[in-house]
């Protein structure tokens, strides 16, 4: 199955959702508020419609935090399926610091094989195809990096917990520490591209705003870790909150 999805189509529905989320990200717009009290905006609406329309075209089942969501029961035997967010860092497209990614994964059983993570306001683009590589725009991952001295850690913008401020301190190095504050899973792809050395995420999260970002990671050649048992992380949960996590 993973042969026949087209890496190249898959960015082309991220840059459509894209191009009509950056639309309505230039003028004012509607923001609501979801059941669990976090914020909807308009494009989140008009990205999931656009990017859940355009997959319907493989044939797969869809999982995305828009779309009312899908027992266990129904989806636990699925073998291959995307994952979307379409639009991670509802906050920072809010207050329009750019810092908001669409986000479109395939998973295959537990393991994101395929990703996508689409930042429209800054022009960026990472991808992954388990097997073919990583990538940021065009540019191979994990870029050419120097030594360096300095030891960075990119953490939340919007969700700094005390636990994983007690994780940045704990950490031991040799080397200056350098804290990077971001939105988004953008943080994930940092770690992959090698512009940051680890992101610790010991606050809750959703199994989509880490799959699209995760594939990254893996093909990048670095793993996002369970805290606690230090596995890799696994999708399509009966529960689809993440357990804390550690990429590096």
């Amino acid at each position: 199955m993973l042969h026949n999805i087209d890496l190249e189509a898959i960015k082309d529905i991220a840059f459509l959702a894209g191009e009509e989320v950056m639309r309505i990200y230039r003028r004012d717009f509607k923001v609501y508020e979801k059941a669990d009290r976090s914020p909807l905006s308009e494009a989140d609406i008009v990205a999931n419609r656009i990017i859940c329309e355009s997959l319907t075209h493989f044939s797969l089942p869809l999982l995305s935090e828009e779309n009312k969501h899908i027992p266990f029961s129904e989806r636990k035997g699925w073998e291959y399926f995307f994952m979307i967010d379409p639009i991670d860092g509802t906050k920072e497209f809010i207050k329009k610091n750019g810092e908001f990614t669409i986000n479109i994964a395939l998973i295959h059983k537990h393991t994101p094989v395929l990703g996508v993570v689409y930042a429209p306001a800054i022009g960026i683009m990472y991808s992954a195809k388990s097997g073919y590589g990583a990538f940021k725009n065009n540019l191979p991952l994990p870029l050419n990096k120097t030594e360096s001295n300095v030891y960075t850690i990119v953490a939340s913008k919007s969700h700094m917990s005390e636990e994983t401020r007690a994780f940045i301190d704990s950490i031991n190095t040799n080397k200056s520490k350098n804290l990077i504050s971001m939105g988004s899973s953008l943080k994930l792809c940092l770690v992959a591209s090698g512009q940051a050395d680890i992101y610790p995420r010991l606050a809750p999260t959703m199994e989509w705003d880490t799959a699209a970002a995760d594939a990254i990671v893996r093909e990048a050649g670095k793993m996002c870790y369970d805290f606690s048992t230090k596995k890799p992380l696994v999708y399509n949960k009966k529960n689809l909150e993440n357990p804390y996590f550690v990429v590096e």
